[in-house]
């Protein structure tokens, strides 16, 4: 004769523990997740969860489950859940009567198999949620700061970092250096931009190119700014390239460009090698504009400046020997000055009286040797006369006009052959 096989649920001790050891819930938090999770499954089954006492022993990893009825004469039962007959009540205990309230012990187990994967499900999603709220809050409070992970995974668009807790975070490919280049298991550091959370999905952005991830390495080299007597008052990146850092000191005993280098650039050389050698300058902070703009030039020499405050503007002039060095390599001195500062900084060449009793000549007078557009595209940048534009660097006028090397270097000939 065959006999049938019991085919077993998923057992309640197995199910409790799984949410026993759960990580980043506080005790109090999980018990009352817990019990929110036995009430919900049990208002499914039985209408209402009103008339039940849960009690939950993370600690232990049990629980109990109490229902309380009132009795009531035989025949007289209108709701089984919240009511008992006499007989019935009697047969748990011989003295009960008609009025008194029944306590009893409920086991979960016999409500069966589908009660339990409600159970599991219910504490799933509701454990799940607040892990989300914890990882949410837990990097929130981090933003701005720095953080380690190592690399899980690298995409064409980002790569997937893993902190020591397990939590995902994403580096994305423009907030990357553009010579990074990563090895999966490999740890490294990044600033931690922006917390997402849509869908109360958390996603934790990272960025090594931010101006602040710069400030926060160089906060943890110079114990200076910890101690309040060095502020970063600005900071400007051109990731990987170069960087300029204006600095401030509270103490008249301490050189604070002297102390963010350190002896022999010793506190800055590990920033440097962090950033793919992004050459680094410091620079003192002023609150005098003028003079900010002429440190932020440096290494060029300025001879003087006009200031149009409204506007930010600032046009510098230099001797025609200091202009490249104004402008560094790809126009990327100029440019960090003007983040620095604030402030668009046009440079000009300073021109000797003997070249400025020259006659000018107007660019519109050079249209049948130069193309219309050319002359519109320099004329937009301010400069409508020949020497305005001789007078002007090449890189400015490749870059601010938006113009091809050739077409700039054809430009200054005609103008040049002008006045020869």
């Amino acid at each position: 004769m065959a006999t049938k096989k019991e085919v077993k649920g998923p057992s309640m001790f197995e199910t409790f523990q799984e949410f026993k050891e759960t990580k980043n819930i506080d005790r109090t938090t999980l018990v009352s997740v817990l019990e929110e999770s036995f009430r919900n499954v049990l208002a499914k089954m039985f209408g209402s969860d009103e008339n039940f006492d849960v009690i939950v022993n993370p600690d232990k990893g049990d629980f109990e489950i109490h229902r309380n009825r009132v009795v009531v004469e035989d025949g007289e039962v209108k709701d089984e859940n919240k009511e008992i007959a006499l007989s019935e009540a009697q047969k748990i205990e011989p003295d009960y009567e008609v009025g008194e309230e029944v306590s009893e012990e409920v086991d979960f187990q016999k409500f069966g198999r589908r009660a339990i994967l409600n159970l599991r499900q219910t504490l799933a999603s509701k454990i799940l949620e607040l892990d989300h709220d914890a990882l949410y809050q837990k990097y929130k409070d981090k933003v701005g700061t720095i953080v380690a992970g190592e690399v899980y995974q690298m995409w064409k668009r980002e790569i997937l970092l893993m902190d020591d807790e397990g939590n995902e975070l994403h580096l994305p490919k423009s907030e990357q250096i553009p010579a990074d280049n990563y090895r999966k298991g490999e740890t490294i550091r990044a600033l931690v931009k922006e917390v997402q959370n849509e869908n109360n999905n958390p996603r934790i952005i990272l960025s090594r190119t931010s101006p602040d991830f710069l400030r926060r390495l160089l906060e943890a080299e110079v114990p200076e700014i910890n101690d309040g007597l060095i502020a970063i008052r600005r900071v400007a990146r051109m990731p990987g390239e170069r960087a300029k850092i204006a600095v401030e000191s509270f103490d008249d005993r301490i050189d604070p460009v002297g102390a963010c280098v350190g002896v022999k650039g010793s506190r800055v050389h590990g920033i440097v090698r962090e950033l793919q050698n992004e050459n680094i300058d410091v620079i003192n902070y002023t609150s005098n504009t003028k003079l900010f703009i002429q440190r932020a030039l440096s290494p060029a020499k300025v001879t003087s400046i006009t200031l149009d405050e409204e506007n930010h503007k600032a046009e510098v002039y230099l001797q025609p020997e200091e202009v490249s060095l104004a402008i560094g390599k790809g126009g990327i001195n100029i440019k960090l000055a003007s983040m620095l500062t604030e402030h668009t900084i046009d440079v000009f060449r300073v021109v000797s009286e003997a070249e400025a009793d020259d006659e000018d000549i107007y660019l519109d007078e050079f249209s049948d040797e130069i193309d219309q557009w050319v002359i519109d595209s320099i004329k937009a940048i301010g400069l409508d006369t020949a020497k305005a534009v001789l007078n002007a660097p090449r890189d400015m006028l490749i870059e601010k006009a938006d113009l091809e090397e050739e077409t700039v270097d054809h430009l200054i000939e005609v103008l040049k052959a002008e006045f020869e």
